[in-house]
């Protein structure tokens, strides 16, 4: 295939860059191409699974409890994954970290198919120690490899990719199961599936450049390495965990994905097996145009920053508050009445609706969060680490959600008024942060990275 041109950005001086050739092969597209092809084989159907609720089985609680497990185990793969990357570089984490997705598939079908519950357990296990290390890989990948005034489209279309895998696992169970309007596991068939899916994700990794070898349309390079030995890399990673600019957003993180358990659990709860896969479906679909018009927003460079992320945050936070009180209305009344929803069935729309909603504004969360994460990192070290943290963060709050959703309770109703709560309680703290994006002589995002890159440089020329 041809080399393509593209057209460089305009520099901060207010000159013009030279279009710059790139390689195809080396091109940011093509790499965020390949990381979203590995997120859709791992978390991608990983997600897609659970989207079905409980892991497509009947009763969600034993499969709360693996993921529970699963996400404890990747807090601690997080927070080592800087330390990591020091001896095997980013492309190497990242192909660690697909190797645990396919054994969780693997416990899964076993239970659906033969009710075998051991294999549930080890599984989530291989999957949190190997899923952290991909979690915070992915994420520094996708922050570090685009240039800054193309972030927010790059990780939008990196995001979609996970979503397909929803999007596609909803389709394959819908057609097996479109018959079974009543409440139920999904079909042993759809597992299979998607173990030789994840299977495949290992072979994907081994596609991605390495930083050094990524041609940016601008002409500037990637820089995503760490020089410090493993113990003063971990003492780094935890020495930026207590920053303030880091302390400030662990609530709003958590609000965005404590909801995981809570809207999967709903849609196993009180809907039948075809409904729920209409929701995997269905709200795959909208999740992907969301958050693809949040990066396309995010990426209005002739927009200020300031208005740009401000405008951003009150709106994902305004709809999330109206989508917590609708699902903390509906469960209320569902916890009283016990109902099994059908898409033929009076009050489905309602039931139904917010759950498309409530996944939309998870993905709305996460790609903000990335935006977040690129507006206070100084540094391409402190990228790797703020993005170990920030996957770490949200595994310790999927933990907890997981944990106590398999408890019949906070399932039916405890779930949701804890993460109604969250909601209301992390607006300031995070607002504190995003407050001052864009505030400094009003810079923009490109210019910040700039002159951040150029200090780097000048640091490293003076050692």
């Amino acid at each position: 295939m041809a080399d393509v041109v593209e057209a460089a950005p305009e520099s901060p001086a207010g000159g013009e860059n030279k279009p710059v050739k790139v390689k195809w092969y080396r091109s940011v597209f093509y790499n965020a191409t390949i990381l979203g092809l590995c997120s859709f084989a791992a978390p991608g159907l990983w997600g897609a699974m659970n989207s079905l609720g409980a892991g497509g089985s009947q009763s969600p609680y034993l499969v709360n409890t693996g993921n529970a497990l699963t996400f404890c185990l990747m807090v601690i793969s997080c927070w080592l994954t800087s330390a990591i990357v020091r001896y095997i570089g980013i492309n190497g984490a990242l192909f660690i970290g697909t190797i645990g997705y396919a054994p969780y598939s693997a416990g899964l079908y076993l239970n659906n198919r033969y009710g075998v519950e051991w294999l549930v357990i080890v599984g989530a296990a291989f999957c949190g120690i190997s899923a952290g290390v991909f979690w915070a890989s992915e994420a520094a990948i996708a922050i570090a490899y685009p240039e800054p005034r193309n972030r927010g489209r790059m990780v939008a279309y990196w995001l979609t990719w996970t979503r397909i895998g929803q999007i596609l696992g909803g389709a394959v169970n819908l057609g097996l199961n479109v018959n079974r309007n009543k409440a139920g596991k999904v079909s042993y068939t759809v597992y299979i599936i998607f173990i030789a899916l994840q299977a495949s994700g290992t072979l994907v990794a081994i596609l991605l450049n390495r930083p050094s070898q990524v041609q940016r349309s601008d002409g500037t390079p990637v820089k995503l390495t760490i020089f410090d030995n493993p113990w003063q890399e971990i003492k780094a990673t935890t020495k930026t965990f207590f920053t303030k600019k880091f302390l400030f957003i662990i609530l709003w993180i958590g609000q965005g994905v404590y909801s995981e358990a809570v809207f999967f659990t709903y849609n196993a709860l009180w809907f039948s097996v075809r409904a729920r896969a209409l929701g995997s479906f269905l709200s795959g679909i909208v999740a992907v145009v969301c958050g693809n018009l949040l990066g396309l927003w995010l990426d209005q460079n002739h927009i200020p920053l300031k208005k740009r992320s401000r405008r951003a945050f009150i709106v994902i936070m305004t709809l999330q508050g109206a989508w917590w009180l609708w699902l903390t209305i509906n469960v209320t009344q569902y916890n009283r009445t016990q109902p099994t929803f059908d898409w033929s069935d009076p009050g489905f729309g309602r039931a139904f609706g917010v759950f498309v909603f409530l996944v939309s504004g998870f993905q709305l969360n996460y790609n903000f969060s990335y935006f977040i994460i690129g507006q206070i990192s100084s540094s391409p070290q402190e990228t790797i680490r703020l993005a170990a943290l920030l996957r770490g963060t949200e595994s310790a709050w999927q933990a907890v959600s997981y944990g106590l959703n398999a408890v019949p309770i906070m399932a039916a109703v405890g779930g949701p008024y804890i993460n109604f709560g969250l909601w209301g309680v992390s607006i300031l703290p995070a607002w504190l942060v995003i407050k001052n994006f864009g505030v400094n002589n009003d810079k923009t995002d490109v210019e910040s990275n700039s002159e951040g890159q150029e200090e780097l440089r000048q640091k490293q020329g003076s050692e």
